[in-house]
C-alpha cells in the first residue's frame, strides 16, 4: 500500500510540473505578442518564403570563355531565383583560378563524362545535368544553354517569361527526311515518335524527370543514332563504300523530342526553342561559316543591328509542317528568343561593354 502511495504522488508531481511548464511557456508567448504590439520598434521579419528557381545547366568544354556575361546577367539578382551547374570534361574544377566569376564558383559536376559532338555522350551529359540539379526540389525550370549563348535579355524579363508558362519550350517536329531514323530502333522507337528539334531546350521540372528516369529510349539512341561519317573523318580513313547509306542522325537534336513522343506529353509544350541559332548563312563566302555547324558570331559581327534583329523575331515558319509558331508570353505577343548562340568571348564582351546584352 506505501508504493501504491508514493506512485500516486510522483505522478501528482509530474503532473503539477508539466502544467506549470505549459503555463509558463504560454505567459512567454504572450508577453512576447504583446511586446510586438506595443512597441512599434520591435519588427518582426515575415517568413520567407522560397520562390520556384530556374536552373541553368551549362554545357561546357573546358572553361566558361562567355563567363562575365553570364557574371553581369546574374549580378544583384536573388540567388535564391537560380542555380547553376555546369558539365565540362572529367577532373575539370571551376574555382579562383579557372573562372573570373563567382557565380560559377565549384558548380560543376563532380561525374561528368567526355562529350563527343555528334555521340550519344552529348545526351549522357544532358542526363547528368538534370538528375543533379532534380536534387533541389526548388528548381522548377531547367534551361540548357552551350558556352557560347549570351542573354539577350536581363535576369527579371527571362525569369518572368519562362515561368510565366506552365510547359516546356522544345522545338520538336516530326522529322521525315529520309535517312535519319534508323529502322533498327523499331519497335522499341517506332517511326510515328520520331522527331527532331533543337538541343536547347527549356524543361519543366515533369519533363526532367522523365529525362532522368528514361532507362528504354536511351540505349537505343546509344546503339542506333549516330552521325555521319564527316569528310574530315574521310581523309584519313577509307570512305564507306556507299556512304549515302549511312544513317545520319544526331543524338541531340531527336533525344528529347523523341521521349517526350514516346511518352505522349507533346500536348504539353511549347513546340519552339528559346534559343537562337542561325543556319541560314550556307551561301557565305566564308568557308567556317558552312557546313554541320551553326554560324559562329565574329567581333565584327557583334553589332546592335544583330542583337535587335534576333529580337525583333516574333515569329517561326516550320516549313515541314506547313505551321507558323507566333511567339507570346503570358497570353501576349513576346520576342520568340531569350538567349542566342554562337558568340566569341570578343564578341560577346564587345557587346557586353555597349551594353547591348545583359543589362537590358
Amino acid at each position: 500500500m506505501k508504493r501504491k502511495g508514493s506512485r500516486g504522488r510522483c505522478r501528482s508531481k509530474i503532473v503539477y510540473i508539466v502544467m506549470l511548464c505549459f503555463c509558463v511557456g504560454s505567459l512567454m508567448m504572450l508577453q512576447n505578442q504583446f511586446i510586438q504590439i506595443t512597441d512599434p520598434e520591435v519588427v518582426v521579419p515575415p517568413p520567407a518564403v522560397q520562390k520556384p528557381k530556374i536552373a541553368f545547366l551549362f554545357i561546357a568544354r573546358n572553361r566558361l570563355p562567355l563567363e562575365m556575361i553570364w557574371d553581369a546577367f546574374f549580378r544583384g539578382e536573388e540567388q535564391g531565383r537560380f542555380s547553376i551547374y555546369v558539365h565540362s570534361r572529367p577532373g575539370f574544377i571551376l574555382n579562383e583560378f579557372t573562372t573570373r566569376s563567382p557565380f560559377f564558383y565549384n558548380c560543376q559536376v563532380n561525374n561528368s563524362v567526355q562529350v563527343d559532338w555528334g555521340e550519344s555522350s552529348m545526351l549522357a551529359a544532358e542526363r547528368i545535368l538534370l538528375k543533379n540539379a532534380l536534387k533541389d526540389p526548388f528548381n522548377e525550370r531547367f534551361v540548357f544553354l552551350s558556352d557560347s549563348c549570351i542573354p539577350l535579355y536581363n535576369f527579371s524579363y527571362t525569369y518572368n517569361y519562362i515561368m510565366s508558362t506552365s510547359t516546356s519550350f522544345v522545338d520538336s517536329f516530326a522529322d521525315t527526311k529520309e535517312g535519319r531514323y534508323n529502322p533498327r530502333m523499331h519497335p522499341v522507337i517506332p517511326v510515328h515518335n520520331w522527331r527532331k528539334g533543337s538541343q536547347w531546350a527549356v524543361l519543366i521540372r515533369k519533363h526532367a524527370e522523365v529525362v532522368v528516369a528514361d532507362d528504354i529510349l536511351f540505349p537505343e539512341f546509344q546503339k542506333h543514332c549516330r552521325r555521319r561519317s564527316l569528310p574530315e573523318f574521310w581523309r584519313d580513313h577509307p570512305i564507306p563504300v556507299d556512304a549515302s547509306k549511312e544513317h545520319n542522325c544526331i543524338p541531340d537534336e531527336h533525344y528529347v523530342q523523341t521521349l517526350i513522343a514516346h511518352n505522349d506529353l507533346e500536348g504539353e509544350l511549347t513546340r519552339r526553342s528559346v534559343t537562337h541559332s542561325a543556319w541560314d548563312l550556307s551561301s557565305s563566302k566564308d568557308r567556317e561559316r558552312r557546313g554541320w555547324h551553326p554560324v559562329m558570331y565574329k567581333l565584327s559581327d557583334a553589332t546592335p543591328a544583330l542583337i535587335k534583329a534576333i529580337k525583333d523575331i516574333d515569329n517561326i515558319n516550320y516549313e515541314t509542317e506547313y505551321r507558323r509558331e507566333w511567339c507570346t508570353s503570358k497570353g501576349r505577343p513576346a520576342p520568340c528568343f531569350l538567349f542566342a548562340r554562337k558568340f566569341t568571348r570578343s564578341a560577346a564582351l564587345k557587346l557586353l561593354n555597349a551594353s547591348i546584352i545583359a543589362a537590358n
